[in-house]
């Protein structure tokens, strides 16, 4: 074992004892962060709007603070990404974090100097608890891959700005820095496809032992590197790969292919890191779920997820979540959001400590491969396009491919009842493909990049969804198809009704 190895595990067992604190002390620790945020804030154009020198209790917060999402919020974060100061926290953010917007395809998340150690912080302690409980340490002394977006950086207003992977990208700890892979020059690289090719040739030769990225472009990865070695597996190409680091999507439906891959069950951690903040991460390889960080500078809140759309939802704090139950995840920051609707919906699988899982979305979406393409995006790609072509679609619903029994890219596989044919059906769904690649710019990255394909339209028989939703006993009253869907058991059905 190396220097690095043996000091990291005096390291992990330090680290282990502040977690225990946050284990252990997680509503103190919640109500600090709420006292804290909120007098840092009062001056602020936000905090001057909603009386937060009136606030001295959470009962008074939900008073003067309603629940909204981004674009609802989109009025104060223009003004911040305009280059104002002190809108919803105090001064300017340090980075604005570029990503998939709702209606308007991106959309622009502060980070501030006090939420980004935050960040590194997680990551790094994802990992040291791995080390505390495991013992196994030896991944520190060899070459760890992360594959992360491009860390070039643009500006706006004085503000940098880019992709959180890319923006976490320049805060990699000096200790890692000699073990960290692809190369400054290689992470530069914008094309996907490209980019992967140059760390297949960058990494081949190289003692990999921890590799770190979305299931999907992992796969990528480990795919190029057996085609370039003679079929090898993984294990026999880095004989001293132990430990995958993974978030962002569900890994469930990757992992059969992925330790295939690899030749072995490989030790995985999961994070849940996000633009608005790393919310949790796995600190067990025993127990389930991700320990929420309740000490990052993070006031949580919770609204029942079958309420969330009701007039007047429960809204709750840390103190008052059930287990088992799933809730809109509400975030409230010191990079300034407030009662900000993530959009995610999470489950408590342990109050002592907090743990949680992640359950899906809100809204109906697909995020098979990190695209995060939600329900209004996929509306208006299909009904725009009709209308230019004077199409008429009954009905339809989207559902991901992930593993193509041809062997080619994957794709988003879209049944769609029309009432009126496309005249070319392939030159229409490119059209489509182009209108959600122009909504979603992580559709679009994943496109260009190619991860996936372009979408793929079964056109179905007339009355197919009819046919279908009575086979399932939901004919009629307030059923509905959902859109969207992150598996296939929809999809699969109306194969079955395709012309």
């Amino acid at each position: 074992m190396g220097i690095k190895a043996s000091l990291s595990k005096v390291f992990a067992w330090l680290v282990n004892r502040q977690l225990n604190h946050i284990r252990y002390n997680a509503l103190s620790l919640q109500q600090k962060n709420f006292s804290h945020i909120i007098h840092e804030a009062t001056h602020t154009a936000f905090g001057r709007d909603h009386h937060f020198s009136s606030i001295n209790s959470y009962e008074d917060f939900k008073k003067h603070v309603p629940v909204r999402d981004y674009e609802e919020l989109r009025p104060y974060i223009e003004r911040v990404v305009n280059g104002e100061e002190n809108v919803t926290w105090p001064g300017k953010p340090a980075y604005l974090a570029k990503t998939s917007g709702t209606t308007s395809g991106v959309k622009y998340i502060p980070i501030s100097k006090q939420s980004m150690p935050e960040h590194i912080k997680a990551a790094r302690n994802a990992l040291l608890s791995y080390i505390y409980e495991t013992g196994n340490a030896d991944f520190v002394d060899g070459k760890m891959i992360f594959l992360q977006g491009s860390p070039v950086l643009a500006e706006k207003h004085g503000i940098q700005t880019g992709r959180l992977s890319g923006i976490v990208a320049h805060h990699v700890p000096a200790y890692l820095q000699k073990n960290r892979l692809p190369s400054y020059q290689t992470n530069c690289i914008e094309d996907w496809e490209q980019k992967v090719d140059a760390i297949v040739e960058e990494t081949r030769n190289q003692d990999m032992r921890l590799i770190s990225g979305i299931p999907p472009w992992c796969q990528m990865y480990f795919d190029r590197l057996s085609a370039i070695s003679g079929g090898k597996k993984i294990k026999d190409i880095f004989p001293n790969f132990k430990l995958y680091v993974h978030g962002g999507v569900n890994y469930e439906p990757y992992r059969a292919r992925m330790e295939e891959s690899i030749g072995f069950k490989i030790d995985s951690i999961e994070t849940y890191p996000a633009s608005e903040g790393f919310i949790a991460f796995q600190d067990s390889q025993k127990e389930k779920g991700l320990l929420l960080m309740v000490d990052a500078g993070i006031f949580y809140e919770f609204i029942p997820s079958d309420e969330y759309y009701n007039e007047n939802p429960t809204r709750i704090n840390l103190k008052d979540v059930e287990l088992g139950k799933n809730y809109a995840l509400i975030l409230n920051t010191n990079a300034g959001l407030w009662g900000y609707s993530i959009g995610d919906t999470v489950k408590f699988v342990s109050k002592d400590p907090y743990k949680i899982v992640v359950t899906g979305r809100i809204k109906h979406y697909i995020s098979a491969f990190g695209e995060h393409v939600i329900g209004e995006e996929v509306e208006h790609a299909l009904m725009s396009v009709a209308a230019q072509e004077g199409i008429e679609v009954v009905e339809f619903t989207v559902a991901p491919q992930v593993a193509p029994a041809d062997g080619q890219l994957p794709y988003h596989e879209w049944f769609i009842e029309f009432g009126t044919q496309p005249k070319d059906m392939e030159a229409f769904a490119l059209k489509v493909d182009k209108a959600l690649q122009q909504k979603n710019i992580y559709y679009f990255d994943l496109i260009e990049g190619n991860i996936l394909r372009p979408l793929i339209v079964r056109s179905l028989q007339k009355d197919a969804f009819i046919s279908y939703m009575r086979s399932q006993g939901k004919l009629g009253g307030q059923n509905k198809v959902p859109r969207l869907s992150n598996d296939r058991k929809i999809a699969d059905e109306l194969m079955g009704y395709t012309v």
